[in-house]
């Protein structure tokens, strides 16, 4: 079966800025995948690409196994949005969604597809009121909709949890694993990577229009190398001991963030880890706060990219 999304060298300027710099993209059906990367990375810019609302300048691009050519144009079975979703303020999300129907095509006196659209976001208890008095997470939700409206084969999304409460994000993220449950590619962009880490079974990583990673989301957590763990013992001063004579470890002490507990901030791999906290169990203290100071995706995503994972104002070495 061909790939929902096949890109090869994909190049992409807007004068004298390159945007995208020969961007090799692959997305299965049935898949969930993540676009990450800071501000600037690209990724408005590919998710535009993928929509048809802009062209590559040079490479390929394959969207549902056709060949997306130099016109603002892609196949049928493609519905998304990026920047927001485009609605239309003085009208009710139902009027919202009939309108859309309408303007795609599909039969303007199916009610069906429009009430099965909010019920699937849960817009259904405001189906009737207008959008004008949405808040950012409900206008994602009716975006959502009407994205759904054409049963896409793929999905393209930027932010889709932005602005939405736990609940809210809870309920988008049953509507994406479901619809790639029955095959349909979801390509989404986000900067939350606990959001990627529940979601996503890959990632692609941009960084100044270039790919710096993509492949399963359990190979990036482990390109974060050695993570920053905080340290919370009922015994201070017998932990800083225990970890100072741990071997692999290097200890920090926070000032920053836990003064009254006198929290530590031990760097090293996992299994250095592992040995202090046997050490310290048996030295007789208790660990009652154990955690990285940064999830491992996002100490992947920042060692990636080049950015900085612990402030220096923050840990001093010991």
């Amino acid at each position: 079966m061909a790939p929902a999304v096949r890109a090869r060298g994909v190049t992409k300027s807007f004068g004298e800025v390159v945007a995208l710099d020969g961007v090799d993209l692959d997305v299965a059906s049935g898949q969930v995948h993540g676009l990450v990367g800071p501000n600037g990375a690209g990724k408005t810019t590919l998710l535009g690409l993928l929509l048809g609302l802009a062209v590559a300048d040079r490479g390929r691009l394959e969207i549902l196994g056709a060949p997306v050519g130099r016109t603002l144009a892609v196949p049928d079975g493609v519905a998304g949005f990026v920047d927001g979703p485009g609605l239309y303020p003085s009208l009710t999300a139902r009027q919202n969604l009939s309108a859309l129907a309408l303007l795609r095509g599909l039969d303007a006196g199916r009610t069906g597809g429009v009430d099965g659209a909010l019920e699937q976001v849960g817009l259904t208890d405001v189906a009737d009121d207008r959008v004008r008095g949405f808040s950012l997470g409900m206008r994602q939700r009716l975006g959502l909709a009407a994205a759904l409206l054409t049963k896409p084969q793929l999905l393209v999304l930027d932010e889709p949890a932005n602005g939405l409460d736990p609940a809210g994000k809870h309920h988008v993220h049953r509507v994406l694993t479901e619809l790639a449950a029955v095959g349909t590619a979801v390509v989404l962009s986000s900067h939350h990577m606990d959001e990627l880490a529940v979601l996503c079974s890959e990632v692609t990583i941009l960084a100044v229009g270039r790919v710096v990673f993509s492949g399963p989301v359990s190979k990036l957590a482990a390109e974060g190398g050695e993570l920053d763990y905080r340290v919370v013992t009922s015994d201070a001063e017998a932990a800083l001991r225990v970890a100072s004579e741990t071997p692999s470890l290097c200890v920090l002490v926070d000032r920053g963030q836990r003064p009254d507990a006198e929290a530590l901030v031990v760097r090293g791999p996992v299994p250095a880890l592992d040995e202090l906290v046997v050490r310290l169990v048996q030295a007789g203290v208790a660990v009652r706060e154990l955690g990285p100071v940064v999830p491992p995706l996002e100490a992947a995503l920042l060692a990636l990219t080049g950015t900085e994972t612990v402030p220096e104002q923050t840990a001093e070495v010991v």
